[in-house]
């Protein structure tokens, strides 16, 4: 068979990481026997797949930051647990439906470990979600008016980890204290959640200043969470991206 005529296949076939191995194997001419060329053939483009999909779940996800746990800095006056961050790092916390609050002032690196470990959460092939909860707040509101809310939280609900940034940056009113104990509730039990915020975790019942739904959301959110309470000065002044 004519080998640029199975390169054109494979290209039709979206074989593409086959595609480029095939194309390898004919400019370096190298030996294979026919099961060790099927093997690499193979590798390669289940390779180039889970690469690709690594990508789209990073695209999808809409992170604030290109963050990665490598870049962390585990300085000791920011009171980062650094065996507790590789421990999250495996994502085991997912597998089992556990949440992770991480709070601190503005500029010590919330969204940033957040970030990191949603790219974490992509690159094992989990689907995640990253809002910033003031505007997720916004989406919905509009979603109202265009008839697509259910579409939305559907969508929210499925995701593997959510990740809410900023939370308490802004007064909770009626309807956003009621969109989020729709989306905890759904979710509780059945995904992982991180909330990044400024404010402890003691301060967030008085931000809800609705008793039984501050009741209803922080028994879902708090009960058996992992929780990272960072300390020290903004890293702003030394990195343009930490927040």
């Amino acid at each position: 068979m004519n080998n640029h005529a199975t390169l054109e296949k494979m290209k039709q076939l979206r074989f593409l990481g086959m595609q480029q191995a095939f194309r390898t194997c004919m400019e370096s001419n190298q030996s294979f026997t026919a099961d060790e060329l099927i093997a690499y053939l193979i590798e390669a483009e289940w390779n180039e797949r889970h690469n690709r999909r690594i990508t789209t779940l990073i695209r999808a996800a809409h992170f604030r930051y290109q963050a990665s746990i490598e870049e962390l800095d585990f300085s000791l006056t920011r009171n980062i647990d650094k065996n507790m961050l590789i421990r999250l790092c495996d994502c085991s916390f997912i597998e089992k439906k556990q949440n992770l609050l991480i709070t601190g002032s503005t500029g010590v690196g919330k969204s940033y470990i957040a970030s990191a470990l949603g790219h974490q959460a992509c690159i094992q092939g989990y689907k995640v979600m990253y809002f910033n909860l003031g505007k997720l707040f916004s989406r919905l509101k509009i979603s109202k008016a265009d008839a697509s809310y259910s579409k939305e939280i559907n969508k929210i609900e499925k995701q593997d980890l959510l990740i809410l940034d900023d939370f308490g940056l802004q007064p909770l009113d009626s309807a956003n204290r009621l969109a989020l104990l729709e989306i905890i509730e759904d979710r509780h039990g059945k995904h992982s959640t991180i909330i990044a915020s400024q404010l402890p975790v003691s301060q967030w019942y008085d931000l809800m200043q609705e008793q039984t739904i501050a009741d209803a959301i922080l028994d879902r959110i708090v009960h058996n969470a992992h929780r990272i309470e960072l300390q020290g000065e903004s890293m702003r002044k030394n990195k343009k991206i930490i927040s």
